[in-house]
C-alpha cells in the first residue's frame, strides 16, 4: 500500500513511539495489519498519534514467560515493528477500524514512565536499517520450497487460495504476508519477526509449517492454532 511519506532510514522516525502490546500479532515492513481499536487507552493512542502528526504505532508482543503473574503490565519482547496508520474509519459505536502499514522493526531501548494510559518506549531502528530498502534479499528466498509447503498446508486444512495472486507476488510481499497470516503462536511469530533477513524468515516459516504438518500426519491432532 502506498504511504504519503517516505521513510529513508532510522533518522526519519521518532526515537519515542507509542506501543500496542498484542499477543500473536506480527507486523512486518510493508505488510498491512487491520486493527479494531476499542479500549479507551488505545483510542487515545490513535488520537495522539494523529494529533502529533507522525501516525505511527509500534506493534509488539507481550513476553508472557517473563511477566509477573496477574500483572496488568506484562513484560515486552525486545523487538517489534512500527507501522503507520494508512487507513482509518470510525465505526459509529466508538471504535476505530485501522490499517497499519509496516515501516521498520525496532529494538526497545527502554520503556518510559509516562502519564498516558498507553505505553511508550524509546526505540532503536539502526539494527534493522535494511528494512528501509524494499525487497532487500528477496532473490535469496527459496520460492519453490515456500510454495510447496503452502500447497501442502492448504490441502491439509481444506483451504483455498488465489494462486494467480500468489504466483504474481514478489518474494518479499509473499513471505511477509504468509508469515503475518500464519496461524502459529507468539514464539514462532517472534522468531519470524526477528529473522535477520527475508531468506531466514522464509526458512523459519517453512520449518514451522513442516513440523505442524508432520504432527498432524502422525498424531491426527489439528494443526497449530
Amino acid at each position: 500500500m502506498p504511504i504519503n511519506i517516505e521513510y529513508r532510514g532510522p533518522a526519519d522516525l521518532p526515537e519515542i513511539i507509542p506501543v500496542f502490546p498484542l499477543p500473536g500479532a506480527l507486523l512486518l515492513p510493508r505488510g498491512q495489519m487491520p486493527l479494531n481499536i476499542f479500549e479507551p487507552r488505545y483510542l487515545a493512542m490513535v488520537d495522539d498519534s494523529l494529533r502529533d502528526g507522525h501516525r505511527l504505532i509500534g506493534m509488539i508482543q507481550p513476553d508472557v514467560a517473563h511477566s509477573p503473574k496477574n500483572s496488568d503490565k506484562p513484560a515486552l519482547f525486545r523487538v517489534g515493528c512500527v507501522g503507520r496508520i494508512t487507513q482509518l474509519a470510525e465505526s459509529g459505536d466508538g471504535r476505530y477500524i485501522l490499517e497499519l502499514t509496516g515501516v521498520a522493526r525496532f529494538k526497545v531501548v527502554e520503556e518510559l514512565e509516562v502519564l498516558t494510559a498507553y505505553r511508550q518506549c524509546k526505540v532503536d531502528f539502526f539494527a534493522f536499517v535494511d528494512d528501509f530498502t524494499a525487497r532487500m534479499g528477496e532473490d535469496e528466498v527459496d520460492r519453490e520450497a515456500l510454495l510447496s509447503v503452502l500447497a501442502d498446508f492448504l490441502k491439509a486444512n481444506n483451504l483455498k487460495v488465489d494462486w494467480e495472486g500468489v504466483e504474481s507476488a514478489p518474494n518479499e510481499a509473499l513471505v511477509n504476508a504468509l508469515a503475518m497470516m500464519s496461524p502459529y503462536g507468539p514464539a514462532e511469530k517472534q522468531a519470524m519477526l526477528e529473522a535477520p533477513d527475508l531468506k531466514t524468515r522464509a526458512e523459519i516459516l517453512i520449518a514451522v509449517t513442516e513440523m505442524d504438518l508432520a504432527k498432524k500426519r502422525t498424531s491426527g491432532d489439528p494443526p497449530l492454532q
